[in-house]
């Protein structure tokens, strides 16, 4: 396995800067990661650590050829939050996973989320969910000799950027979110640690069964559980409910969240019947994945 090449999509971003780590940890491939500057500083720091780097486009699957050739295995992620590809994600995806096919790739392994469109009977969309779960078709019908599939949770990491505390109406600060604040239903974990998930799935070949769903997750949470756990650490925060019409209008965007947020009420977010999806991915990693207050230790504490 140390000659064969694992080659990483979006080796400069959250999940696949952890697929990177967890690689080059295991020692057991060499990695090879598609960039489209190499000479930014995030590329030139993964060249010092020994990483392949091969200049090519996500949104050109063309170019990934060069990534994709003579590759035992790869990890593809898209990332929906990119303006350019917010409107053709599933596209996207479905174009990368074949070029990865064409040129030879064993082992792909495909970063999605659940259907919740399809879950819902079409009542939620999420489009940055759905669109991704759109392309496992795509990897199913591809024909790699095998594939795995990875869902990432909420990100725990999301707390120090776009879903940071913000003032509350009352004068304090917290969250104001469209859904029941204790309802138990937020699978969430260290965006870091999906890469533990996905090295050791190339890692177990055959012994892991073809086509298996691996949930990363290091808890399940509510609002006021993420809440509680801060103020514990010496934060004053709160975790209120407004109605979904409010929460609209707070940011651009806002109907998207709003949405994901409802879906996540009525169906949890990695959706029905995920705990052997999830007892798949702790299977394959020794000692699971961090926990919120333990994470919040280190990235959270009170000024």
């Amino acid at each position: 396995m140390a000659n064969q090449v694992i080659a990483v999509i979006g080796g400069t971003g959250a999940q696949g800067g952890g697929v990177v780590d967890a690689l080059l940890q295991g020692g057991r491939f060499r990695v090879r990661v598609a960039v489209r500057n190499p000479a930014s500083d995030a590329a030139r720091s993964l060249a010092k650590r020994g990483v392949e780097l091969v200049k090519a486009d996500l949104l050109d699957a063309s170019s990934m050829r060069p990534v994709f050739e003579g590759a035992y295995g790869a990890f593809v992620v898209t990332n929906f939050w990119d303006p350019a590809q917010m409107q053709s994600e599933t596209a996207i995806g479905a174009a990368i996973v074949k070029a990865a096919r064409a040129a030879g790739v064993h082992h792909l392994v495909w970063s999605t989320l659940p259907d919740c469109e399809k879950l819902s009977g079409g009542r939620f969309k999420v489009v940055h969910f759905t669109g991704k779960a759109r392309v496992d078709a795509t990897v199913e019908a591809a024909g790699f000799p095998r594939h795995t599939f990875v869902e990432a949770p909420m990100y725990f990491q999301n707390f120090l950027t776009r879903m940071g505390p913000e003032p509350l109406p009352s004068g304090d600060r917290g969250w104001a979110v469209p859904m029941d604040t204790a309802a138990r239903v937020i699978h969430a974990g260290d965006v870091t640690e999906v890469g533990r998930a996905v090295s050791a799935a190339f890692a177990a070949g055959d012994h892991l069964p073809n086509g298996s769903y691996l949930d990363v997750c290091g808890g399940v949470y509510s609002w006021n559980d993420f809440v509680g756990a801060l103020n514990a650490l010496g934060h004053t925060l709160k975790a209120v409910q407004i109605p979904a019409t409010a929460f609209d209008k707070l940011f651009a965007g806002a109907h998207e969240l709003r949405e994901m947020f409802q879906y996540y009420e009525q169906y949890t977010y990695f959706g029905p019947d995920c705990e052997k999806r999830i007892a798949a991915a702790n299977a394959l990693v020794p000692g699971g994945f961090t926990g919120f207050a333990d994470w919040a230790k280190v990235h959270m504490k009170a000024a």
